[in-house]
């Protein structure tokens, strides 16, 4: 893949000398030794396999085709996915004046899908694990469309920025991601007993591939060049702001639509929580090492405020629940809500004859 992607940005780079992408960053980081980069690659691409098994091993077909037959909450988390995520990327990028490169980066990681980690959040959030499953899959599969065609729509509120995005390799990449999803929801299917212990182990593979990663991407670039690019304020801030604003208003607009509580708690975790394993991956091995440089480990930044923020809103739920809350169960409240809207239509329908 990596092959591929550097010619076709060879070529870009001949056709379109204005790029401002290459004309004025395309020597900016000095590239990783080869076989750094290389392990680096191997290792993006198993940590992203071994996601996607695992995220197949959560999926029960049962339960996707209970939503899709009642596809209300699903439609309304993937129009908050699809819809809020990218355009925060995009206004973050542009309010806070992000040079082309940090621009690409956060607009891959703003387009990506939802990953496993948001199913774990919505669990601990006593959200609707259906529902938090349901999504990521469909998410997963939608970003094979969805994807470069909202980095593409996008792109074109930068400057020479909509032709230097590998639209190639991100599609490649996103093909190459079902065929071990699949794999998960074969093993799901088939041999259920195994699908825990899959995710489990496939949990503590990924969190220990990522410190490779990144302490190999930190002692090989130089932590002067990571301050510059990764670590720089504004990166910082975009990656803080990022899903912040995903959780607030995926919980707003499920609120909007009328969903029960514990939908709008998933539908705010799924929101905010992209797929950070895939969006690194992505911008590892589907651009050149001199052209992306450490700006590949600014999804391992995202994560962190992610998981932060997701632990603070779990925490302040946890003592809303124990202090405050009445003790009807919400399952009892939807139940009861249910019962008057019938009342209601019953009494509207009387009215009317």
């Amino acid at each position: 893949m990596e092959v591929s992607t550097i010619g076709m940005f060879s070529e870009q780079d001949q056709l379109g000398k204005d790029s401002l992408l290459f004309n004025g960053t395309s020597s900016k980081f000095i590239p990783l030794p080869p076989i750094i980069n290389q392990t680096i690659n191997i290792s993006a691409i198993v940590m992203v396999f071994i996601t996607m098994i695992s995220l197949g091993c959560t999926m029960e077909l049962s339960k996707i085709k209970a939503h899709i037959i009642k596809p209300k909450g699903v439609t309304i988390a993937v129009l908050a996915q699809y819809g809020v995520m990218p355009l925060t990327a995009f206004s973050l990028a542009k309010v806070l004046e992000l040079g082309p490169l940090e621009s690409v980066a956060v607009m891959i990681c703003g387009c990506c899908p939802g990953g496993s980690l948001s199913n774990i959040l919505a669990w601990a959030l006593k959200g609707d694990m259906n529902l938090s499953i349901v999504m990521t899959t469909c998410s997963t599969v939608l970003a094979l469309g969805m994807m470069p065609l909202l980095l593409y729509l996008y792109c074109q509120g930068f400057a020479n920025l909509e032709s230097a995005v590998p639209y190639g390799g991100i599609t490649l990449a996103l093909v190459m991601t079902l065929i071990p999803v699949g794999i998960g929801i074969l093993i799901n299917y088939y041999k259920p007993q195994y699908s825990k212990t899959i995710t489990r182990v496939g949990l503590s593979i990924m969190l220990m591939i990522t410190i490779v990663i990144g302490t190999l991407a930190i002692s090989y670039s130089g932590g002067v060049t990571l301050m510059m690019t990764v670590l720089a304020p504004p990166l910082m801030a975009t990656a803080a702001l990022m899903p912040l604003i995903g959780y607030m208003f995926g919980y707003v607009l499920s609120y909007l639509c009328g969903l029960n509580g514990s939908s709008r708690r998933t539908i705010a975790m799924e929101t905010g929580c992209q797929n950070i394993q895939l969006c690194s991956a992505i911008l590892k091995v589907a651009f050149p090492p001199d052209v992306i440089g450490p700006l590949f480990l600014f999804p391992m930044i995202y994560i962190i405020f992610q998981t932060a923020e997701a632990s603070l809103l779990i925490v302040l739920f946890r003592v809303y629940q124990k202090f405050f809350k009445t003790p009807i169960n919400e399952k009892e409240l939807d139940d009861m809500v249910d019962v008057e809207l019938k009342e209601v239509k019953e009494t509207s329908s009387h009215l009317i004859q």
